[in-house]
């Protein structure tokens, strides 16, 4: 393995429609464990989720993050004091269309069937949806936005949910439905608002909440995809 294979790098990948996207890859050190796409925020694929994304590969999975704002603007990574931005380019995207690129960055793992999901605000929300249509072996939701819209459909994998009790996005209401809604998943509140595991956004970072909470998604993680 070479130093850019561990640091990580950028591929271009093909979704079903032909739409080519670019998705930073990291490998997987020690013993693998299997795939792991993660979902962007509405600022793109930053430097903090690359992050996120050498973090687990050091615990033994092939990390992906697709660029999934290619389908409007290349290259996009907007800075977390422009979130409007980044929201006005998410809400012109298909949900439809992310899927189909995050099927691109699971095929190209080479784990498809194998593979899990971490999702991180709108991520979070996109990772509902995947866990509801695609053939992962689990998904997880970081403070995840727009879930409402996507309560219609049961789970076809285990999901975990992450959530600040103090987050304007995921009101007591919300979460709550969400745990009627989908009982068998595991569902978490934190004494923190949204984006509690973002630390490069100090003043919204919770370092216990984000540790607990990924402790918790590596245990997730190692049900949904045991050591071979």
């Amino acid at each position: 393995m070479n130093a850019a294979d561990v640091a990580g790098k950028m591929h271009k990948i093909e979704a079903s429609d032909g739409h080519q996207l670019d998705c930073f890859v990291v490998s997987a050190q020690g013993a693998k464990r299997g795939g792991l796409v993660i979902l962007q925020e509405i600022f793109g694929v930053t430097d903090q989720l690359k992050g996120v994304a050498r973090h687990y590969a050091g615990q033994g999975f092939d990390v992906a993050i697709p660029a999934l704002f290619d389908r409007k603007r290349r290259e996009a990574v907007i800075p977390f004091n422009e979130a409007e931005t980044g929201r006005e380019i998410m809400m012109s995207l298909n949900v439809a269309d992310n899927l189909r690129d995050v099927e691109a960055a699971i095929k190209l793992l080479g784990d498809e069937g194998k593979a899990a999901l971490i999702g991180f605000c709108w991520g979070g929300g996109l990772a509902l949806k995947c866990a509801q249509e695609m053939a992962v072996a689990g998904a997880v939701a970081f403070y995840g936005t727009r879930l409402k819209q996507f309560m219609d459909k049961p789970l076809k994998a285990p999901m975990l949910f992450h959530f600040g009790s103090n987050d304007d996005h995921s009101p007591p209401d919300l979460i709550a439905a969400i745990k009627e809604t989908f009982p068998a998943a595991e569902t978490y509140a934190y004494d923190a608002g949204h984006a509690f595991a973002n630390d490069a956004r100090p003043a919204l970072y919770v370092e216990d909440a984000a540790t607990l909470a990924h402790e918790r998604t590596k245990a997730f993680l190692d049900g949904a995809l045991p050591a071979r």
